[in-house]
């Protein structure tokens, strides 16, 4: 390339860098709009507001029907769980009940007294067990002070030695006691 030449490529440039300039001059003015009136501010600030409250409506209602729809399903839950809450226990009684069966059906036929006592024994020892795996347990009474919490005193008697004074000396009906709440009070007769 001769002198010339280098200097009509550096003019031919600098004309071109000076045309992309100029549009870019042009399409800033264009992108900045006339500054605005007051009246078109507040209008914008008016349509914002309005979405804003659209926004807000919208998240309310979805959030009032979903706590609707939870409170509707608790409450269904809740009354499931009030007419099948005993299910577990009651098909945990029901192998008693079954032994309890075949014991009549041997009763009628048995002559062994001692037999039958000891099979009804152990039906009882189920029972209880079956009881205690549902978390009700039996009050203990045998040589204790009374206490109100859960005995329930129907007779005094005179104490037949002095240690025995205000404590239990009978039974009359074992109390129950399901996961630490009185289900029913031991009825004792205590020593004075």
């Amino acid at each position: 390339m001769n002198p010339k030449e280098k200097e009509a490529e550096k003019e031919l440039n600098s004309q071109e860098t000076e045309n992309i300039a100029e549009e870019q001059l042009q399409e800033e003015t264009t992108d900045q709009e006339a500054p605005l009136t007051k009246e078109e501010e507040l209008e914008k600030e008016l349509e914002k507001a309005n979405e804003t409250i659209e926004d807000q409506k919208d998240k309310y209602l979805r959030l009032s029907a979903e706590f609707d729809n939870y409170r509707k399903r608790t409450v269904k839950e809740k009354a499931e769980l009030i007419l099948n809450g005993g299910e577990k226990s009651l098909s945990s009684i029901l192998p008693v009940v079954d032994d309890l069966e075949r014991a009549l059906q041997t009763m009628e036929k048995a002559t062994d007294v001692a037999a039958v006592k000891e099979g009804v024994e152990l039906i009882y020892n189920k029972f209880i067990s079956v009881l205690g795996q549902n978390g009700v347990k039996v009050i203990e009474t045998k040589d204790k002070p009374l206490d109100t919490d859960y005995h329930e005193a129907i007779a005094v008697v005179p104490a037949p030695s002095e240690k025995q004074k205000g404590k239990i000396l009978d039974c009359v009906q074992t109390g129950y006691t399901l996961n630490d709440k009185v289900l029913r009070h031991a009825k004792v007769v205590v020593g004075e």
